[in-house]
């Protein structure tokens, strides 16, 4: 089976390499594709020899996503694997996740759940905190028992993917969350495994401000699969 890891950049020049050159040998091709970035990270992927796109006006994470997404189902992917170009997760878990989607046709998606070891790994208080918030309410909502819906470490069913409409989804960071709001509301599966996730000055996060409305969107998300609107 083929697998495609696909990489939303943004600004990930300093990063962009050795989180390449961490991944374990289970891909195919790797896309990454720059949004815009004022940084030279467009370049540094050629340079390495993978596939890369460049958008030329900012798009946001799940504009870019989407970008990716398309990309690898023209090359006939399989499994598609998302990865955040910033080197803050442990991808050792990667053969595992991707073996739990080749045996199980019904799991659209498998996350690297971070929480287990999160504040270990340095992970900010109120960001540990308002995960917990938004997964507890997730988990109600979606009749689901996971540790965390909100990892940027992600395997998908391709299949899956190409039947869902996800160019309707936000160009925002809640694209993740749509996604599994449909995942859901078509009887799919979602999975995780656990992983490590590293904070340090060159982890790209989101701030405070950008936090919380992130989680605001992620409840309207919420409401409207209550709705009906993702089934």
């Amino acid at each position: 089976m083929k697998t495609i890891i696909i990489m939303p950049a943004y600004n990930a020049e300093r990063t962009l390499k050795t989180t390449i050159d961490n991944l374990p040998a289970v891909h195919d091709e790797i896309i990454v594709c720059d949004d815009a970035s004022a940084d030279n990270t467009y370049d540094l992927a050629e340079k390495l020899g993978i596939i890369a796109l460049r958008h030329p006006e900012n798009r946001g994470y799940g504009g870019n996503q989407k970008t990716l997404i398309s990309e690898a189902l023209k090359r006939k992917a399989d499994i598609i694997v998302m990865v955040h170009p910033d080197n803050q997760y442990d991808t050792s878990c990667l053969p595992k996740m991707i073996e739990m989607l080749k045996s199980n046709p019904r799991i659209g998606l498998v996350i690297g759940s971070r929480m287990e070891n999160a504040l270990r790994n340095d992970m900010p208080l109120w960001k540990y905190v308002s995960n917990h918030f938004l997964t507890f309410f997730q988990n109600i909502v979606f009749r689901t028992k996971l540790s965390e819906f909100h990892s940027g470490l992600r395997a998908y069913n391709a299949t899956t993917l190409s039947s869902m409409p996800y160019g309707s989804f936000s160009e925002g960071f809640v694209f993740d969350s749509e996604i599994i709001a449909w995942l859901v509301g078509h009887q799919f599966k979602v999975d995780e495994v656990g992983t490590n996730c590293y904070y340090t000055k060159e982890s790209s996060s989101l701030g405070a401000l950008g936090s919380m409305r992130y989680g605001w969107l992620t409840l309207g998300t919420l409401v409207k699969y209550l709705l009906g609107d993702y089934h």
